[in-house]
């Protein structure tokens, strides 16, 4: 069960211990943000609700992002080609649509983003897995008939990018959108410690959903596998779609929010207007008093650009560009730039290794168990050395553990080599999600009300940006034989993250260490007792 209704259920116990114990114990940051949302709302099964819709939302997805890097390998063995042409096309669907994707959610009712968020995502989910059941089913279709091969191939890729997008529809709405009008007006660690445990209701699921579906791939079958998972979110969408509703009608500050959203929509499109109209009367005039060919042409080139800049696309880049947040943004996402997680790339390489489904769905849950440790330190660690510095000490922190999964390179062993890939990946998450953590915060803070939603959906095209690249990588270096040049790229990007991030913290603070502190801390010491 996941954490978060483990707390609701045990809520006066907890409620109790809280007020026995001040402090900020691990225990307290726990419950910190269900006790100050249960007894400002006073509505105990809205939160219960949330934090469960969100349960079912990231279960699903975790399911099928462990899942489908498995079903390609057995469809295609011995060449991670089609592991990294469905990588590409999801990475490239998230990169291309993301900022439109933002604007989009900006724009739309809650009701509205949710309906077309939750069904639009599982319909997509339900058809990727019946096509990858037919794939699994006739494995013999890519020698017999190569045209529904390739149709059933196509078919899977382009509904997991389609539910992909869904699912960051959901994520800019829930994420960035209702959980910075639910914390508004409380304290201000609110929003670290529901962070905190959104990131590890999703790292549960990422420990839980691996094992479940490696234990069913490793003793029943990879179809019974893909089957389930078409079952289980066709049941899951009417769950998840009455969850999310009982959450928006039970927590006022959204009804309102979305309101004012819808009002604010509609004066700055009228001030728009007004702006054309005058603009075009000006123009009319001007030209009326015989202005020269070369200032209209000027004045045409001048609305090309002007034009060009109201892309939707282009605006919303041009948005997130001017946040103060920019360096750590692209620093959060050149960590996508990897083939070090438990993604589908190296789930792959590792099965072409010999290493078991079931070995690999229980090294991913240990990696998510590391994670969740991580939501518990990093509002402790935020509340004693900032958040800037956090992200300091989180980034290095990973690229420290991650020489292990670098020097699996030069072991001969194949079984000792992967086992030390495996460690280095899954002890490096404590940083990653801390430093994860720590940028979502910064944007939340930093990031106005208006560009919140558009700034969410350039920062995860971002992401998948470099998503992108690394499963293009994938593609061109397709033979397993070769995962160790995979490897020292990514590498070298977690290299990159981390001193531009120190170079971000560098020009805001103007120092790193407080050295002072440090020579002042090194007398003492050394004075005699």
């Amino acid at each position: 069960m996941c954490s978060s209704l483990m707390v609701c259920k045990f809520w006066p116990w907890f409620h109790s211990s809280a007020q026995q114990k001040p402090k900020r114990t691990i225990l307290s940051l726990c419950v910190s943000a269900l006790n100050i949302l249960c007894n400002n709302y006073d509505t105990n099964s809205s939160i219960l609700n949330f934090f469960s819709s969100i349960q079912k939302k990231k279960f699903n997805g975790r399911m099928w992002e462990f899942s489908v890097g498995l079903y390609m390998i057995s469809v295609w063995p011995d060449s991670l080609l089609l592991v990294a042409i469905y990588g590409a096309v999801e990475s490239s669907s998230t990169a291309l649509f993301g900022p439109i994707l933002g604007r989009w959610v900006d724009r739309l009712t809650y009701v509205k983003v949710l309906k077309l968020w939750l069904v639009t995502q599982n319909l997509s989910f339900i058809i990727a897995g019946g096509a990858v059941v037919a794939l699994l089913v006739f494995p013999s279709l890519k020698f017999t008939n190569i045209v529904a091969f390739i149709a059933l191939v196509i078919l899977t890729n382009i509904s997991g990018a389609v539910g992909v997008l869904s699912t960051l529809a959901g994520t800019i709405l829930i994420e960035r959108e209702w959980l910075v009008v639910i914390s508004e007006g409380h304290p201000p660690n609110l929003l670290t410690d529901m962070n905190s445990v959104i990131r590890r209701i999703d790292l549960t699921c990422k420990l839980v959903a691996p094992v479940i579906s490696g234990f069913i791939i490793s003793f029943v079958s990879l179809k019974a596998s893909a089957l389930m998972l078409a079952l289980w979110t066709t049941i899951s969408v009417w769950v998840e779609y009455w969850l999310f509703m009982s959450v928006y009608n039970g927590i006022p500050a959204l009804g309102i929010n979305s309101s004012r959203r819808r009002i604010l929509q509609v004066s700055p499109s009228n001030h728009v207007e007004d702006t054309i109209s005058t603009s075009q009367e000006r123009n009319s005039l001007v030209s009326n008093d015989g202005e020269n060919s070369a200032t209209a042409g000027k004045s045409f080139a001048f609305k090309i650009i002007e034009w060009i800049s109201k892309v939707p696309y282009i605006e919303a880049w041009k948005v997130y560009l001017q946040q103060d947040v920019v360096l750590p943004g692209v620093a959060l996402a050149l960590l996508f730039f990897t083939v070090l997680s438990f993604g589908t790339l190296m789930t792959a390489a590792l099965e072409w290794q010999g290493i078991p489904a079931f070995v690999i769905g229980i090294a991913r849950g240990i990696s998510a168990s590391i994670g969740i440790a991580a939501t518990i330190v990093y509002p402790m660690l935020q509340s004693h050395i900032s958040t800037l510095r956090t992200g300091l000490w989180s980034v290095w922190s990973q690229w420290i553990c991650l020489l292990v999964s670098v020097a699996s390179i030069w072991v001969k062993n194949s079984h000792i080599s992967a086992y030390m890939l495996m460690a280095g990946v899954a002890t490096s998450r404590l940083g990653l999600w801390m430093f994860d953590l720590s940028i979502i915060q910064q944007m939340q803070d930093a990031v106005p009300e208006s560009d919140r939603c558009i700034v969410g959906g350039v920062q995860n095209s971002l992401q998948a940006t470099f998503d992108l690249v690394a499963y293009v990588m994938g593609i061109v270096i397709s033979n397993p034989q070769h995962f160790w040049k995979l490897n020292l790229v990514s590498f070298w990007a977690v290299t990159m993250a981390a001193f531009l991030y120190t170079w971000h913290l560098c020009r805001i603070r103007k120092h790193l260490f407080h050295f002072e502190k440090l020579s002042s801390l090194l007398i003492s010491s050394a004075q005699p007792l």
